[in-house]
């Protein structure tokens, strides 16, 4: 399957939704906020999700660290999401693994994450505690939970495909 951002932009734009990225590279990294937003007036658009990201160089280099999407905001919004943050992923950096934290705020709220992210095609690495050897991945996503990694053409070829059939 051919990976397309720009293809995903016309897509969301024939959805009646705007797409957006904003990129920056400090350094020698990329960071990433992605927007998909909808017009509520001519000149002001209302976000309904959102993925924030960062990537270095190296295969295993794509790290999610926030993604939201509105509560009211329609299941493909999320979706979307999914398969433009691979996507570009995939055309713009050296990424081919992604790599994310599914946060234990609770048992129950953690049980949901990983579920949505084995479905998405995540597998756990790792669980996250309380150790000296978890101190740098904790300060990095700001808690503990289950360390998770996927493959980017696999979660794009997911999130495609729930995106194409639920928009």
């Amino acid at each position: 399957m051919e990976v397309d951002l720009a293809r995903l932009e016309e897509q969301a734009l024939k959805a009646g939704l705007l797409l957006r990225l904003k990129i920056n590279r400090p350094l020698s990294l990329w960071a990433i906020r992605l927007v998909v937003a909808e017009y509520i007036e001519p000149n002001k658009v209302q976000i309904l999700g959102e993925m924030k990201a960062w990537a270095y160089q190296g295969t295993n280099g794509f790290q999610l660290d926030t993604m939201r999407v509105h509560p009211n905001a329609s299941a493909c919004v999320g979706h979307l999401v999914w398969a433009a943050s691979m996507a570009w992923a995939l055309e713009s950096t050296p990424c081919k693994k992604a790599r994310l934290l599914a946060i234990r705020d609770g048992e129950r709220q953690h049980a949901c994450l990983l579920r949505y992210f084995l479905r998405r095609g995540f597998k756990t690495v790792r669980e996250v505690g309380s150790s000296p050897i978890d101190l740098p991945l904790r300060m990095v996503w700001g808690g503990s939970g289950s360390l998770m990694l996927g493959d980017c053409n696999e979660v794009y070829r997911r999130s495609l495909k729930l995106w194409q059939a639920s928009c």
